[in-house]
């Protein structure tokens, strides 16, 4: 008993501090009298900065040009010409997939599907086996195009605000 009675004698000389969850020194109580004053310490912070992008991308509709429209895009008509495997290539890496894509049969008819369906572009899958069967190199002309097109974005950044306490 007289260990306990010694013990908040002790205490009540030294300021009790309390920690936040993470260690930082947030409340420090000192004993002024018979009652506790508890003083919030905060520091000013930095501030904290908001930035907003917003991404707008065109989907639905019909292929932005026809499968025949070479000349809108010279350097993707040359490529498709006379170097198609980098060109399509070059589609697998825009797709987003793995530049060894190409060497997989079917992979430019399954991409030309995925482009169709993620850019709610109209047509069928047998449409897409035939553009790419019959048509190869056009095909691929025609896929890249689009991607260039419909991957165009508009990003909007809103001002940045600094907040501090």
């Amino acid at each position: 008993m007289h260990f306990i009675c010694l013990m908040s004698q002790y205490c009540q000389n030294f300021p009790v501090s309390q920690m936040d969850g993470s260690g930082a020194k947030d409340i420090e109580a000192k004993p002024t009298g018979n009652e506790m004053e508890l003083p919030v310490l905060t520091q000013p912070g930095l501030g904290v900065t908001t930035t907003t992008v917003t991404t707008i991308t065109q989907t639905g509709g019909d292929w932005s040009t026809g499968l025949f429209d070479v000349c809108g895009d010279t350097s993707t008509f040359l490529m498709g010409a006379f170097v198609p495997c980098c060109l399509d290539l070059s589609l697998a890496h825009q797709y987003g997939e793995c530049m060894c894509l190409p060497l997989l049969p079917g992979s430019t008819f399954a991409m030309r599907v995925g482009i169709r369906e993620r850019f709610k572009i109209r047509g069928s899958v047998c449409e897409d086996w035939t553009a790419v069967y019959c048509c190869y190199p056009l095909a691929l002309c025609q896929m890249i195009r689009e991607m260039k097109k419909r991957l165009k974005t508009q990003i909007y950044t809103v001002s940045t605000a600094l907040e501090s306490s």
